[in-house]
C-alpha cells in the first residue's frame, strides 16, 4: 500500500531538472540521500503525487538564499540610515506650525512601530501625507528586523509590480518563484500603497499577495497617502479588521517643508496679524456707549423698472447699551465655546465687528492648550480644494476634502450669500458643513449675513442652526471699530 513517505528524487530524472556534480543535499540526509528534493510515495489522486519538495536538509540553505533575494529587492542598503534612534517624534524642531496633537499623535505611531518591529504581530498600517514620517517609520522597522534575522521584504507597490512582471522574462528566477517569494516573505512591508498602476492584473496580483498573508496572519505593514475608502475593497475589507490590523493616523506637517503647516499655506491661524487675536486683546468697546457712529449696510429696494437691486446706505446711529451688550454677549459665547468646544457657534454682524478676531482668539486657545484648529476664509477653502486638480497637485481632491471635513475644529470666516460662488463651489461647501454638523464635529462660522439674510441664501444649512442643543447663533449689532467718529479714541482695526 502506498503511503505519504517521502522517497529521495534524483534531480537527473525526468522531472527536467539538470544533474550537478555537487550535491544539493546532505550526503548523509536520510531522507534525500545528498539529492536535495523529495517525493512522496502517494495515491494519484493526492495532491502531492508527482511532485518534488525541498528537502528538510537543505531549509536552511533555502531560508538563506529567499533571505538573500527579499533583502537585493528591498534595496534596504540606501535606506539604511533610516532608523529608530534618528527619527524625531517630536517632528521637525524647525516646524513652523505643529500642534500639540500633532506631536502626541506621531509620537504613538513612533511607538507602536517600535514595538511591532520587536514583536512582529499582526499588521500595521500608516497612514498620512507626504513627508509626515511614515516611510521613514517603515524603513526603520525594515532595518531593525533584517538586523535580527527576520527574512524582510520592504518595497515600494510600483517595484513590486514591476519585479512581478520582469520575472517573466528572467532566466534565474520563475514567476511563481518570485510571486512565492513576496507573499510568503517573514516581515513584507508595502512603502506608497496607492500610486501602483490599477490594471486589473496589478490589482489582482496585489490582491493575492495580501489576502494569501491576511488568511495566513503573516506580519505586514503598510504604509499610504490614501484613506480607507479610496483603497480598492476587497483590500480595504481586510485593512479595517481592527482586531488584526493597527491602524495609525500621522497628522504632522511635511518634515522637508517645516515653514508649512499641516494645512499649507491655508489656516490663517499661523500668520503674524492673526495670532495677536485673543481674548485678551479683544476689545468690549463699552466706552463707545451715547457716541455717534457711521455705518454703512446693503438694502435691496426696487430700480425705476420694478427690478429688485441692491444698494448701499450710508446712515449715522447713536451706540446704546444694548449695541455694546451683543458685543458681549458674542464674548462671552466664544469662551465658552473655546473652553468646551461643542456643537456650532455661528457669529453674524457687520465687516470689522470683531467677529473675526473672536473666531481667531477660539482658535489660538485651543492651539494654545494643544489642540488643534484651522482658520481659513470660505473663498479661499474653496480654492484649496479646486487646486487638487491641477496638472502638478501631489494629493488628491478626495485626501484634501476629507482632511477639511473631518478637522478636530473648523473656523470658516466670511461666509457670503449664496450665489456668490459656483455651484460646484456651494455643493461642496455644503457638503462639508452637512458632513460636520452630522458627525458632531465643533465648527464656528462668521458671516456678514443678517439672520433673515442667511435663511434665504441657505434655509436648509439655518435649519440646522435653529436647534439650540446643537447651535448657537449670536448677532452683533455694532458698527465697525475703525468707523467710529465720535467718542473713542484709537480706532483699533478688527474684523
Amino acid at each position: 500500500m502506498q503511503n505519504d513517505t517521502p522517497t529521495a528524487s534524483s534531480p537527473s530524472s525526468s522531472s527536467g531538472i539538470k544533474s550537478v556534480e555537487k550535491p544539493l543535499g546532505d550526503p548523509n540526509c536520510p531522507h534525500c540521500g545528498g539529492v536535495g528534493y523529495i517525493r512522496y510515495d502517494v495515491p494519484v489522486e493526492h495532491p502531492k503525487f508527482g511532485k518534488l519538495e525541498t528537502c528538510v536538509c537543505r531549509a536552511k540553505d533555502v531560508a538563506d538564499a529567499a533571505r538573500s533575494r527579499l533583502f537585493a529587492m528591498s534595496n534596504l542598503n540606501r535606506l539604511s540610515h533610516l532608523t529608530f534612534d534618528n527619527f524625531s517624534p517630536a517632528g521637525n524642531n524647525r516646524a513652523k506650525f505643529m500642534s500639540g496633537q500633532e506631536r502626541e499623535n506621531l509620537r504613538v505611531a513612533f511607538e507602536k512601530s517600535e514595538d511591532f518591529a520587536r514583536k512582529h504581530e499582526g499588521w500595521l498600517l500608516l497612514e498620512g501625507g507626504y513627508g509626515c514620517g511614515k516611510t521613514h517609520l517603515a524603513a526603520a522597522i525594515a532595518n531593525f528586523s533584517v538586523n535580527n534575522g527576520m527574512p524582510t521584504l520592504f518595497i515600494t507597490v510600483p517595484d513590486l509590480l514591476d519585479s512581478l512582471r520582469f520575472s517573466y522574462d528572467d532566466p534565474e528566477i520563475t514567476f511563481e518563484q518570485r510571486f512565492d517569494d513576496i507573499r510568503n516573505s517573514g516581515l513584507l512591508i508595502l512603502d506608497d500603497f496607492g500610486t501602483q498602476n490599477a490594471t486589473p492584473w496589478a490589482q489582482e496580483k496585489l490582491f493575492q499577495i495580501i489576502n494569501y498573508r491576511y488568511i495566513n496572519k503573516i506580519p505586514t505593514v503598510i504604509t499610504t497617502n490614501l484613506m480607507l475608502d479610496e483603497i480598492e475593497a476587497r483590500i480595504r475589507s481586510r485593512l479595517q479588521d481592527e482586531s488584526f490590523v493597527n491602524h495609525l493616523k500621522i497628522s504632522a506637517p511635511d518634515y522637508r517643508r517645516p515653514e508649512e503647516t499641516s494645512n499649507p499655506g491655508i489656516s490663517m491661524l499661523a500668520l503674524p496679524e492673526m495670532k495677536v487675536m485673543t481674548f485678551k486683546t479683544f476689545q468690549p468697546r463699552d466706552d463707545e456707549v451715547g457716541t455717534e457712529a457711521v455705518t454703512t449696510t446693503t438694502v435691496e429696494k426696487n430700480d425705476r423698472f420694478g427690478n429688485k437691486v441692491k444698494d448701499k446706505v450710508i446712515s449715522r446711529i447713536t451706540i446704546s447699551k444694548d449695541d455694546v451688550k451683543t458685543l458681549h454677549d458674542a464674548h462671552n459665547a466664544a469662551v465658552e465655546f473655546a473652553e468646551k468646544p461643542e456643537g456650532w457657534l455661528v457669529l453674524l454682524g457687520q465687516s470689522f465687528s470683531g467677529k473675526t478676531h473672536l473666531a481667531a482668539a477660539i482658535g489660538n486657545y485651543r492651539i494654545g492648550l494643544g489642540g488643534q484648529a484651522l482658520l481659513v476664509e470660505v473663498t479661499a477653502l474653496l480654492d484649496y480644494l479646486r487646486q487638487t486638480f491641477g496638472r502638478n497637485s501631489d494629493v488628491s481632491f478626495d485626501r484634501r476634502f476629507h482632511e477639511i471635513r473631518t478637522t478636530p475644529l473648523l473656523i470658516l470666516d466670511d461666509l457670503k450669500e449664496s450665489g456668490a460662488g459656483s455651484v460646484w463651489a456651494e455643493d461642496k461647501l455644503y457638503s462639508v458643513l452637512n458632513y460636520r454638523y452630522n458627525a458632531h464635529l465643533p465648527t464656528v462660522i462668521t458671516s456678514t449675513l443678517r439672520p433673515e439674510a442667511f435663511a434665504l441664501s441657505y434655509p436648509n444649512l439655518w435649519n440646522k442652526l435653529l436647534d439650540p442643543t446643537k447651535c448657537q447663533v449670536v448677532a452683533i449689532n455694532m458698527p465697525p471699530y475703525r468707523r467710529v467718529v465720535k467718542g473713542s479714541k484709537a480706532a483699533s482695526k478688527k474684523k
